[in-house]
């Protein structure tokens, strides 16, 4: 049988995930190997060096800058405190001091005598990298971090906004073609992560925002909410460092596009279960897709798709991921040996898909990606 290879998005209803969970820069982390954590739960940590601020102290003083180190009430390395004095001359018989106050909370990192100034360093910004879902520790990394491994529910979507949040799964909407409106977001939701269906509009998210939703999942989003969202254009730079309050993962495309079938019958029943959305995405070199992860405890073995990740096949589930076909499903029906001229005069490998509503086109293979069910 023909076959090909193509980026995939999983669509999984159990199989082993693992997660690497590392620090931006050497520190500790604090579980050990073959230990159960929850999501919430710190794995490692660190201190990034706080800002430093420069005083010329010599100008303050009205000395020059080979005297700095006389003057000097705190040396290097001391704490410090916003306002305490830390170099004075010693004026005339004790008085008309000039005095020189340090800005900030910190410690003195250096002091120049050929500048005259004095560098001073805020205190650290400490840093927590979580498990991000329940599961169990692997692996550490020695410094860095650890890899935590979950047996569940894993989706991809195809955009997203915002970073890593948690919550347990709600589906506000009856079918995968409904809007998500408004009057669907209630008090109740606050912390949860809330299904929609076709799409999500800027005032929904202002209201899940305003009620503290932690996340969104749904079909489509128009560009011109998420540009009011965001306020700015968005480039082909990765998401996810976003601060909107919410993170929101869109799993079929730009516009009203309706949530696949068997993605919503799969949010669905897993609604009630504990789970964490991370919205980062990159759609150039280094893929990388918004997820939903769902962890649940099974006797059973992975039970993912016996088809290779990224494969294609007679048959396979595809998205289209350029226009004038962006965003639809549908599945292989051709997938031709041959080279094929496009209208640029370039040739590629094609393929034939027969969308949902039963018409077929031919379109370049790096036009699709696969679905994978599991």
């Amino acid at each position: 049988m023909a076959h090909a290879y193509t980026p995939g998005l999983k669509v999984t209803e159990g199989m082993t995930i693992q997660k690497r969970r590392r620090l931006p820069l050497e520190g500790e982390v604090l579980v050990e190997t073959g230990v159960s954590v929850k999501a919430e739960d710190v794995v490692a940590k660190a201190d990034l060096p706080g800002n430093v601020q420069l005083l010329n102290v010599a100008n303050l003083l009205s000395i020059s800058p080979e005297e700095i180190e006389e003057y000097m009430l705190k040396q290097t390395g001391e704490k410090i405190l916003e306002n305490e004095i830390i170099a004075s001359t010693k004026g005339i018989f004790g008085l008309f001091k000039s005095q020189a106050r340090s800005p900030i909370d910190g410690t003195i990192e250096a002091v120049s005598d050929v500048t005259g100034q004095v560098i001073l360093r805020e205190p650290p910004i400490p840093v927590e990298v979580k498990a991000y879902t329940d599961g169990t520790i692997t692996e550490t990394i020695p410094n860095e971090g650890v890899t935590v491994e979950t047996y569940g529910t894993y989706v991809q979507g195809i955009f997203g906004v915002g970073g890593e949040t948690l919550g347990d799964l709600v589906v506000v909407v009856d079918s995968p073609s409904d809007n998500l409106r408004v009057e669907q977001i209630l008090p109740e939701h606050k912390g949860k992560i809330i299904v929609g269906g076709s799409l999500v509009a800027t005032d929904a998210i202002q209201k899940a925002v305003e009620i503290g939703v932690h996340g969104i999942i749904a079909g489509g989003i128009d560009d011109a909410d998420l540009r009011q969202l965001l306020g700015y254009e968005l480039g082909v730079a990765i998401t996810g460092s976003e601060e909107l309050g919410i993170t929101l993962v869109i799993t079929e495309g730009f516009g009203s596009i309706a949530m696949a079938d068997r993605t919503f019958a799969l949010l669905k029943a897993r609604e009630g279960m504990k789970t964490s959305i991370n919205g980062a995405t990159q759609i150039r070199a280094g893929v990388v897709r918004p997820e939903i992860v769902i962890p649940f405890v099974s006797d059973g073995k992975d039970i993912d798709s016996d088809v290779s990740e990224g494969t294609l096949e007679i048959g396979s589930s595809v998205r289209v991921i350029r226009e004038p076909h962006f965003g639809k499903l549908g599945y292989v029906t051709e997938l031709p040996i041959e080279l094929q001229q496009l209208e640029t005069e370039a040739e590629v490998r094609v393929l034939q898909v027969e969308f949902e509503d039963g018409k077929k086109t031919t379109l370049p293979r790096a036009n699709v990606e696969a679905i994978e069910i599991g």
